[in-house]
């Protein structure tokens, strides 16, 4: 067949000459049609005392999972494909390319231990394609040669009737699917349904009794309704009450048979990435993260699917219907080729794809809901004067202090939880004390300082032309989004440096400090009400991952990593639409050159190493000069690194010197975070640059010697964001540098570098005010030409047009 010969040339799949499936007939079942599919249930559970694959389910069904991240329980699971999934967009043919990834999605997951049924339409189109191709190859060879190439292709074909198609497809869609899951070597089982079929009681026990035993044998059971014979659907039958479902289409045959095998979760794959409030396209429409039975009435549909013969409102119709019997539904797109290859993996994870139903809605908004509020607050902020900004972080300042009691309550609570969860450095990172408290109000009262003169402040101005003149100015980013680990007190840090810069704030902090985060948020929303912004800054509490958070890039402008080394690279992958400003690690190296003074090496180096080891500026390589070797200011390095426990790793070149050395680093780019530094030996300064260009991160490096010339070559040649002379790597710090806190330390070589605090939170916008001059005045033929003349720049100051 030639339909046959295209399907194997394209696919590598043999040539179809019937189907294997023998031992798998298709099945007819039927039911009272007032009859409920909870009363069949009786049948069904005497089925679950026989033991299913590997894992049994993990609860009781009757109740759906009431947030995505519960869809990691999911055992039992059905996958609906879509008419528009299944067809190729000329609506002839199959999207093999498509079914192949979401053939092996669904093998993947089975492996897993979990069961999966998939209900698929797309025999009516793969039967029209084999028909038309049938239709073509009866034309006679003298009408084929009479029309011509040209005219063949654009000969009308007669309509062709569904059912025909059908019958015609059915055989050769199942023959793909069986093919492709043997290369798997997995084994499917076709069952065919219609409505019809549902009139019949032991008919209906039938198919719960052979989809068990499918399950059971680990066979993929693929459903589709048998379209050779299906009826019309009748008008307005959807749904017949609340325990009956029409199955007039496969959204809801998927829906029907989900709740009699007591599925965990219904994935409904269509060409949309699922339910808009309106439809989608229009201009105000919103993709719904999670819907809610109550919130019907908010949606307005659109016309239905180019193929098949439901629509979204039949979708969500269907997907209701499963949602009160038990089972979970996610409606999502199957179509994309960004995301088709991982969607419904992405779905059984937990992750933030498509619209996801539940009957639990939660007290507060979603983090949709607090995005758009923060955007919206952060406008106003944004547009108070600098005094009143510095109110607001001066009263933030005041409250750490007067509120400590309850502050340090809180954190004991959070300190109680994680002592046996975290390790020493990270339960150092969560505690505070008095001491803390005081120096993050003083930190906060610089940043008041300097936020007077921030947002509005113009950086240039420029005459363009005679009456035309050009000002840049500093304006907020827009919306931050913060995501950091174990440290609460960065929250007054960055709300404050969000106050000062007029931008809107998202936090998102670990759940180890749920309590302290809670309390420091709502002081900073105390402040921020004096002038009535309180919702320019949101924490996040709702269950959010961190990947779902970095997909929102409609909404959030810019990302802040605050944590550990992997936790940025995490953030860095994830975020692939929105900028991410941070560093992905902090090897930081100190270099003791042979000229070096032996109390400030030593007192360099045990600050730089020890005082703080999971800090990101703390020294994680210690390169030495040659000439260094075996002499006092060496043994008294090891001394005190031996004296502060500090584990030692030999460099290659280093252990190449040692008889008896210490074990040799598997990585020059290792970051601890601990006792444990990497030493190695380097000829000359210039060795000790490259080194640090070859292995470093670009974070903090620091030279120590007594001869300005290397020192001052070490500075200019060495490319990181921080480069120190005598000095601890330490002092890579917001605080420590004077701007009142920072938001991260960043090693990119865009805009803020660094230790970024007030001024990294900020962007520019120009601003020209004319007398209705136009770019055609200054061409050739145009009576203007351009001046461009430096204007002196005065604070805050506001140009007037000269007339």
């Amino acid at each position: 067949m030639l339909t046959q010969s295209i399907y194997s040339s394209l696919t590598g799949f043999p040539a179809w000459h019937g189907s294997s499936l023998g031992a798998f007939p298709a099945l007819s079942l039927h039911a009272d049609p007032s009859s409920s599919p909870f009363l069949t249930l009786h049948a069904v559970r005497q089925w679950s005392n026989v033991p299913f694959f590997t894992v049994p389910l993990a609860r009781a069904h009757g109740k759906s999972f009431a947030h995505r991240s519960e869809l990691r329980q999911a055992k039992r699971i059905v996958v609906k494909l879509g008419s528009a999934v299944v067809t190729r967009g000329d609506e002839c043919g199959l999207a093999l390319g498509r079914l192949a990834s979401i053939v092996e999605q669904v093998v993947l997951i089975n492996r897993n231990g979990r069961e999966m049924m998939i209900v698929t339409s797309g025999a009516v189109a793969f039967g029209k394609q084999r028909l038309r191709h049938e239709i073509l190859l009866s034309q006679s060879v003298r009408q084929a040669l009479h029309s011509g190439q040209n005219q063949l292709k654009d000969m009308s074909l007669p309509v062709l009737e569904a059912r025909a198609c059908a019958a015609a497809g059915q055989s050769g869609l199942m023959a793909l699917y069986e093919a492709m899951f043997t290369q798997y070597s997995t084994c499917t089982a076709q069952i065919l349904v219609t409505n019809l079929d549902f009139h019949d009681d032991q008919k209906r026990r039938n198919l719960n009794s052979t989809l068990h035993e499918l399950l059971r044998m680990n066979i993929v059971p693929i459903i589709n309704t048998n379209d050779a014979v299906v009826p019309p659907p009748e008008p307005n039958s959807d749904l017949q009450g609340v325990n009956v479902i029409s199955i007039k289409d496969n959204d809801s045959l998927a829906a029907r048979l989900a709740v009699e095998m007591r599925a965990d979760l219904l994935i409904a794959l269509s060409d949309v990435e699922g339910l808009y409030d309106s439809p989608p396209g229009s201009d105000d429409a919103k993709l719904l993260d999670t819907f809610y039975p109550g919130d019907q009435h908010s949606i307005t549909y659109g016309t239905k699917s180019r193929v098949g013969i439901g629509g979204m409102e039949a979708k969500v119709k269907a997907a209701l219907w499963a949602l009160q019997g038990g089972t979970s539904v996610v409606i999502a797109n199957g179509t994309h080729p960004k995301v088709t290859g991982h969607v419904i993996t992405d779905i059984v994870e937990g992750k933030k794809v498509g619209t996801f139903f539940s009957e639990v809605k939660p007290a507060g908004p979603t983090v949709e809901q607090q995005t758009e509020m923060a955007r919206s607050a952060g406008r106003t902020l944004a547009s108070l004067e600098p005094e009143q900004r510095s109110d607001i972080i001066c009263i933030l300042a005041d409250l750490l202090t007067e509120r400590k009691d309850e502050i340090l309550s809180a954190n004991k609570n959070d300190m109680e939880h994680a002592v046996s969860r975290l390790s020493p450095a990270m339960l150092k990172r969560l505690s505070l004390s008095s001491s803390k408290l005081n120096s993050l109000s003083i930190g906060l009262r610089l940043i008041a300082v300097s936020s007077q003169d921030s947002v509005g402040r113009v950086l240039r101005r420029t005459r363009v032309a005679n009456k035309l003149e050009l000002e840049q100015i500093t304006v907020p980013i827009g919306v931050l989004l913060v995501i950091f680990e174990s440290r609460p007190d960065c929250l007054p840090q960055v709300s404050a440096l969000a106050i000062a810069s007029g931008n809107a704030l998202l936090l998102k902090g670990g759940k180890e400090a749920a309590n302290t985060n809670r309390i420091l948020h709502e002081l900073a929303q105390e402040a921020l009400s004096i002038h009535g912004d309180k919702d320019a800054i949101q924490l996040v509490s709702t269950r959010e991952e961190v990947e779902d958070l970095c997909r929102l890039e409609k909404m959030i402008d810019l990302i802040i990593p605050r944590g550990s080394s992997q936790l940025v690279r995490d953030i860095q992958r994830a975020a692939k639409s929105i900028p991410v400003l941070g560093h992905s690690e902090g090897i930081c190296h100190v270099y003791v050159d042979h000229e070096a003074s032996v109390d400030k090496a030593i007192k360099i180096i045990r600050d730089s190493k020890c005082d703080y080891p999971a800090a990101c500026n703390a020294m994680e390589t210690l390169l030495v000069h040659r000439d260094l070797l075996r002499t006092p200011l060496f043994d008294q390095i090891i001394d005190m690194l031996r004296t502060e426990h500090v584990k030692v790793h030999a460099g290659p070149k280093f252990a190449s010197y040692l008889t008896f050395s210490p074990s040799e680093v598997k990585s020059l780019r290792t970051e601890y975070g601990d006792l444990e530094c990497c030493i190695e030996v380097v000829d000359s300064m210039q060795e000790a640059v490259d080194h640090i260009h070859k292995y470093g991160s670009s974070h903090t490096d620091v030279i120590v010697t007594e001869n300005e010339d290397t020192a001052e070559q070490f500075l200019q040649q060495l490319d990181s964001a921080c480069v120190f002379w005598n000095a601890s790597s330490r002092f890579a710090d917001g605080y420590r540098f004077g701007l009142g806190a920072e938001v991260g330390i960043s090693t990119a070589r865009i805009h803020a570098r660094g230790p970024v605090g007030l001024e990294g939170l900020l962007t520019t916008k120009w601003v020209l005010r004319g007398e209705g001059q136009t770019a055609a005045d200054f061409s050739e033929q145009g009576s203007m030409t351009y001046l461009h003349e430096n204007l002196p720049v005065a604070r805050n100051f506001k140009m007037k047009m000269e007339h």
